[in-house]
């Protein structure tokens, strides 16, 4: 099957790796449905102010017409701030007490946590619209059970297939690991790991043995308190780790252009990543498909979600312009859609994303996605991401026992948290 993708985004997830989480939510009313010539609304209009808005430099023309709607029917202007993605977090943190910061921002769910442990951010009313997005959306811009934010995209790993080299989808790791050796390429399956590990590659494998990072409250919500990678799942993991470093199938000298690299180049018919890395494949004349991620341990392999979307300042003086602006603008199909076409990840929106199905690469991996789970977005995570790889790869190249070392792993991460 040949794809028809767009030019995908580069590394998203990947940083994804040095901090995670968060959660989502919608809206209803489209711009389109609201002409020049409406009154304005009633409870936009009572801020009687401008709205400041932060958004990087690709969703800011999706972000201008939407503004000029809302503007020609609340009667508030809406200052679209370009900024530098990477420098987001940071800048927010610290312009917001001071009240300078921007009403509004674009964001990752995983910065989530420490936004509201800073007190900088504030929920969002979303009502009956949270059902118009997808649920691991929802639950990736939430935090201890509140919504704060309206996602607009998703983002996570799935499985590359070269159909030349093999033909079916495999059923699970043995059987990938089967076709792959049968395909006679130089490599079974791809996936980087890197000299310090790579925890996001590997979280699918790791959850089909029974070991998320957290458990979660009734609420669904992540419980740091509850570390559950060192469960008795987690050791059986360890050991499969142990066992496929010392067999060669993971290899700590496989870095993600090492990873790309080898796929592209047809020695290998499976790589784990993410949409990334589909053009250069596509570039190469390969014929691809995407499948779900294959289970080691029994249970289901569920990659990490990583969602982005708009969250409200804490500090603003123009909550119901900003909440409307979000719910009933940022959060419609028309403007999601738009936010897809520029920026090629599966839409947050449901109807957004059924739409963009048409694109085979972004409904392979949004399907995929939706089994995911979202990247924790408590402030914990940082211990976890410190000690974690590192465990990894001295395990994979047989440096420590397996057991030993993990056990090791999970309670320095116990000790940093509770510090």
């Amino acid at each position: 099957m040949k794809l028809n993708t767009r030019s995908l985004l580069t590394g998203g997830a990947l940083t994804a790796v040095a901090a995670l989480t968060l959660s989502a939510c919608g809206g209803s009313t489209t711009p389109a449905e609201n002409s020049p010539s409406a009154a304005p609304s009633s409870s936009a209009a009572a801020a009687s102010s401008t709205l400041t808005v932060w958004v990087d430099a690709n969703r800011a023309p999706v972000l201008t017409e939407a503004a000029k709607s809302f503007e020609e029917s609340s009667g508030v202007a809406v200052e679209l701030v370009t900024k530098d993605f990477s420098k987001i977090q940071e800048d927010f943190l610290r312009q917001v007490p001071t009240g300078k910061g921007p009403d509004i921002t674009i964001g990752a769910h995983d910065w989530l946590g420490n936004l509201v442990n800073n007190g900088v951010v504030q929920p969002v009313e979303l009502g009956d619209t949270a059902g118009d997005f997808q649920q691991v959306a929802v639950d990736a811009m939430s935090y201890e059970g509140k919504a704060y934010g309206v996602p607009y995209s998703t983002e996570n790993l799935a499985l590359l297939r070269n159909t030349e080299l093999a033909s079916e989808a495999p059923s699970d790791y043995a059987q990938m690991l089967a076709a792959g050796e049968e395909s006679g390429a130089e490599f079974p399956f791809l996936v980087q790991v890197s000299e310090t590990g790579d925890p996001f590659h590997l979280y699918p494998f790791q959850t089909s043995f029974g070991a998320p990072v957290f458990g979660t409250d009734e609420s669904g919500a992540y419980d740091a308190s509850d570390l559950t990678l060192g469960n008795e799942g987690g050791l059986e993991f360890a050991q499969w780790l142990a066992e496929q470093g010392e067999a060669g199938n993971l290899n700590t000298s496989i870095d993600a252009d090492i990873a790309k690299e080898k796929f592209v180049a047809g020695d290998s018919p499976f790589l784990i990543t993410g949409p990334w890395n589909v053009e250069a494949a596509e570039e190469a004349g390969i014929e691809l498909a995407i499948d779900p991620l294959p289970s080691a341990g029994g249970e289901p392999a569920q990659p990490f979600v990583g969602v982005q979307g708009f969250f409200v300042s804490s500090k603003t003086e123009n909550l119901l312009a900003a909440t409307e602006f979000l719910t009933n603008y940022i959060g419609t199909e028309e403007v999601q859609t738009k936010l897809y076409e520029v920026g090629n990840r599966p839409p947050a929106h449901n109807a957004a994303f059924e739409a963009a199905k048409g694109d085979a690469t972004i409904a392979a991996f949004g399907e995929v996605g939706k089994d995911g789970v979202p990247m924790p977005n408590v402030p914990e995570m940082a211990a976890v991401w410190e000690f974690w790889g590192v465990a990894e790869a001295d395990i994979i190249t047989g440096k420590a026992e397996p057991a030993e070392r993990w056990t090791q792993m999970a309670e320095d991460i116990e000790a940093a948290i509770s510090k």
